[in-house]
């Protein structure tokens, strides 16, 4: 093969191959674009800008706006679930950990994070009605956190720390409701004490 040959061939094979970049951190700026504006009001220029790629490389990677939202939904899900385990696994009992779960979404309802607001519960709205996928990864986002919550009551009757009058199915329900809501009032604006005592408030469902 000569030189021009060569050349010519290393040149194809680089353009043949993807621009590497960090998977994570490109979802990461695409998870907080999404969350702040809604999928329907997101472009692809929005992501380009914030993800620091080309709409090349995004389409290359995600085929478009739609794989993007997905794979930042998994993102956000994945990255969320693993910081609550970390909370919840630093307590014992049942209530304690119930407590430290429902405490979990009050200090992501206040401040920055509060007014970026949910990515899950925001595509309830946003996507979920027109979209099968979506609405199916919303669904299970909603019934993974509504199964925490009654285990974690079922635990804290188990271990004494939460009387076993309080009605399971519907208690998680309610818990459920109150822990989604913070993410919306967090939009607005509120303030880490107000979401703080509504915390220990919803606590007193399972008196």
């Amino acid at each position: 093969m000569t030189d021009a040959s060569l050349k010519l061939d290393e040149t194809t094979r680089s353009r043949g191959r993807p621009r590497a970049f960090d998977m994570d951190a490109a979802l990461d700026a695409a998870l907080q674009v999404f969350s702040e504006r809604g999928y329907h009001a997101t472009s692809i220029s929005d992501l380009t800008e914030a993800m620091g790629l080309a709409s090349g490389s995004i389409y290359k990677a995600f085929k478009d706006k739609r794989g993007v939202f997905l794979a930042a939904f998994d993102r956000y899900r994945a990255v969320r679930r693993g910081l609550l385990d970390a909370d919840l696994a630093s307590v014992e009992t049942g209530r304690d950990k119930l407590h430290a779960l429902i405490t979990f979404f009050a200090g992501s309802s206040h401040g920055e994070i509060g007014r970026q607001g949910c990515l899950v519960v925001g595509s309830a709205g946003d996507l979920a009605l027109f979209d099968e996928e979506a609405a199916e990864r919303v669904a299970t986002a909603f019934m993974t956190d509504e199964t925490l919550l009654a285990a974690l009551i079922r635990l804290g009757q188990a271990d004494g720390s939460i009387s076993s009058d309080v009605d399971v199915s519907a208690t998680s329900l309610a818990l459920l409701c109150l822990t989604k809501g913070m993410r919306v009032i967090g939009k607005t604006g509120r303030s880490g004490e107000e979401m703080a005592t509504a915390a220990e408030a919803a606590m007193k469902l399972v008196t």
